[in-house]
């Protein structure tokens, strides 16, 4: 965890609202880190429906695996998300200490080891000693409080210089019900499914099925959308959990993710995943600006993403952005190698609203300093017009700076 703060974190962090039936509590139980706390303990009450998105690295963490195979069952009463070590490469060491992480919580809260979750993040290849959560997981479960969700946020942070919340309010049939989202997430950033860790709570009664659809489709515009540095992590996991508790308050009871009365609550679910992911990318690793990259024109939308990717992952693209230079031919060589239709005649390129490169050359009205000027934003928008077909679509990322190099070059140290 950064003791600076990124220059493009928020602003302003919302107020998170109780949520009924999630109840939060964090601790020190010096894992890696010292004096902060490393260990997030939520709990949920009986019948919290759950839902899960895993990396797809096959070189999963064992906290992954666990998941996987508890999500099966459909239903969550704790999460423990620990800091500092990510359990990951640690072979049957690592399962042992999944399985008596699950042990210690399932038997702190008072339920089976099947309704227990589990996510860690940190350093890979090391052993986590899961003795450390002996005693402490017992008292976090009886201090645990409706919640603050920024203390949350901040005991499961790694290289990340600010905690990530998102809050949103909506109209379920009678009933105002809640999601809240917390993430983590700087460095070793790639889409593959939800590319960090991410924890989506709400109080509308949703069955896991209808959940488990919503997640699914919600991630692809959003932390599918999403890339720092072009690596996917192995302990990719984003959860979300509905407790239901809406319903005495005339929420509806939703078995289908494709239910009408939903259409609003989608809308703002998906917003908060939006959010969520645009401070992973507003904190990237020693990042200086954020980067969109719109692509339009493409064959097909898949296409555009590709493209978009390959300008996204581009550590020329990156650094040049980071070098305030408009260099535009590091775009038109990341589009080249995409491996995507795009016909070098037909390209255009903007950066921030100022076209640089028009039918395959450069812009007739091309001024240097105009763009030189507008380089010098916190924000940069890339845009990409192929001028082929209707495929349109945009992901988030940063710059490429020496920073990078050094916290990634330091990280074990």
């Amino acid at each position: 965890m950064s003791s600076s703060v990124s220059p493009l974190a928020p602003k302003n962090v919302p107020d998170m609202p109780v949520i009924a039936g999630i109840r939060l509590a964090t601790a020190e139980a010096g894992i890696r880190y010292k004096n902060r706390t490393d260990v997030l303990l939520a709990v949920m009450d009986k019948g919290t429906a759950v839902a899960g998105v895993f990396t797809k690295s096959k070189c999963p963490s064992a906290p992954v695996e666990w998941c996987r195979a508890k999500l099966k069952g459909g239903k969550a009463r704790a999460l423990v998300v620990n800091s500092g070590n990510a359990n990951a490469f640690t072979g049957k060491t690592g399962r042992s200490s999944t399985a008596l992480t699950a042990k210690i919580a399932a038997k702190a809260v008072g339920c089976s080891e099947g309704e227990i979750f589990l996510a860690s993040t940190g350093v890979i290849g090391e052993p986590l000693d899961a003795t450390k959560f002996d005693g402490v997981l017992g008292r976090l479960a009886e201090s645990t409080e409706p919640g603050d969700y920024l203390a949350a946020a901040k005991a499961i942070m790694t290289t990340d210089t600010f905690p990530k919340v998102a809050t949103a309010t909506v109209k379920l049939g009678k009933a105002k019900v809640t999601i809240n989202g917390m993430a983590k997430g700087a460095g070793m950033i790639a889409p593959d499914m939800a590319t960090m860790l991410s924890f989506i709570f709400t109080d509308a009664p949703i069955a896991p099925a209808a959940l488990q659809a919503l997640l699914k489709a919600g991630v692809e515009d959003t932390f599918n959308a999403v890339t720092i540095d072009g690596d996917t992590s192995t302990s990719d996991t984003l959860l979300a959990f509905a407790t239901g508790a809406a319903a005495e308050h005339g929420a509806p009871k939703i078995s289908r993710a494709s239910d009408p009365r939903l259409k609003a609550f989608v809308k703002a679910f998906n917003q908060v995943l939006a959010n969520l992911s645009e401070q992973v990318a507003r904190d990237g690793e020693g990042a200086r600006k954020l980067v969109e990259i719109t692509v339009e024109g493409a064959k097909t939308k898949a296409s555009a993403r590709k493209i978009a990717m390959s300008i996204a992952n581009s550590p020329l693209v990156k650094t040049a952005i980071a070098g305030e230079d408009a260099n535009w031919g590091r775009v038109v060589m990341a589009v080249g190698k995409a491996g995507e239709p795009a016909d070098r005649d037909k390209l255009s390129i903007s950066f921030n609203g100022i076209r640089v490169a028009k039918s395959g050359a450069r812009d007739p009205s091309y001024d240097e300093a105009q763009v030189s000027e507008a380089m010098k934003a916190p924000e940069i928008a890339i845009k990409v017009s192929l001028g082929l077909g209707k495929g349109r679509d945009r992901v988030l990322t940063c710059d490429l700076t020496k920073e990078y190099v050094a916290i990634n070059g330091d990280y074990r140290s």
